[in-house]
């Protein structure tokens, strides 16, 4: 099965629920009118666009059917799709240009953190990349045992130390490691935080300082892991890490198992802060680069490839 096939499949769930009663709304429509905008903006509000999202593309949308001549409501799902597309598309790429670079994947225990970076290391793994993990969430054993089954499993090499560890020696240990065996990629695991436990966020930085000595010219991605399913609470989280640390992307996971899509334009609208990978599934080939254009027709488009 093609991605864009496990997309549409994995995005049904927020397709039925919201864009479906989109659908139903622009039918009971003949013209295109206030009260049809004002329709649109509340739908697009209940799948977790967010009101200030919603409301840009409602206005945008307004815009486009005046200077376009649109009058048919049916119309409206293309253009939406397009806008959509165009609100996600900057800075998707993920940029690892150096040999190494590194990505640190940061995020709250049970958003799927370790598991996305095993499936990150086996893509990368797939493209002829040689990939470490430094098993740097040394608060939990379960952590570190799951980071090396991740590791047998996708061919990547792994550096761990034992559960309480110092983990910025671990990073060490991983750089020094990396280096000597010539890795592309090292993806840095780090322990669940929370933006309020300060002790965590300041062990987070002396990782950044360490990375930032060993590997000060490299390509260095901080990649946020979020759970689609909590909607509007991921766009919550999302806004206090950038608070506390920087974050060049995120990782959205679970997007199968939620009616909440539409928190992805939410995250990039808020926060500006573009998805890198993202989740549709349990298989290892389920966590994929993000298309702004596969996700939108995926979301917003009715034909099948």
């Amino acid at each position: 099965m093609g991605f864009f096939k496990k997309l549409k499949e994995g995005l049904k769930k927020t397709r039925d629920s919201v864009v479906g009663q989109i659908d139903s709304m622009l039918q009971t429509f003949t013209v295109i009118d206030d009260e049809l905008f004002d329709e649109l903006e509340e739908l697009l509000v209940m799948g977790d666009v967010g009101v200030e999202t919603a409301n840009k593309i409602c206005g945008m949308l307004r815009v486009r059917v005046r200077e376009k001549g649109i009058s048919k409501p049916s119309k409206i799902m293309d253009e939406i799709a397009e806008i959509s597309t165009e609100l996600l598309s900057e800075n998707n790429a993920m940029v690892l240009n150096t040999k190494p670079s590194i990505i640190l994947v940061i995020g709250v225990n049970g958003v799927g953190k370790t598991t996305s970076i095993g499936k990150i290391a086996n893509y990368y793994v797939q493209q002829g990349k040689k990939v470490t993990l430094a098993a740097a969430d040394t608060f939990r054993a379960a952590a570190i045992d799951q980071l090396k089954i991740w590791a047998e499993r996708s061919g990547a090499d792994i550096v761990a130390q034992g559960e309480g560890s110092d983990p910025a020696a671990v990073v060490f240990d991983a750089i020094s490691s990396a280096k000597a065996k010539g890795s592309d990629i090292i993806i840095v695991d780090t322990a669940g935080r929370l933006h309020n436990k300060k002790h965590l966020m300041d062990e987070l930085s002396k990782i950044r300082r360490v990375i930032d000595r060993e590997l000060p010219d490299a390509d260095k991605e901080a990649l946020l892991v979020l759970d689609a399913t909590t909607g509007q609470n991921a766009v919550n989280q999302a806004v206090e890490f950038a608070k506390a640390t920087g974050i060049t992307g995120i990782v959205l996971t679970k997007l199968d198992g939620t009616a909440k899509g539409g928190v992805v334009l939410a995250i990039k609208d808020t926060l500006g802060i573009s998805v890198k990978f993202i989740g549709v599934g349990e298989k290892v080939d389920d966590l994929q680069p993000f298309d702004p254009q596969e996700f939108s027709r995926a979301l917003f488009v009715k034909d099948e490839r």
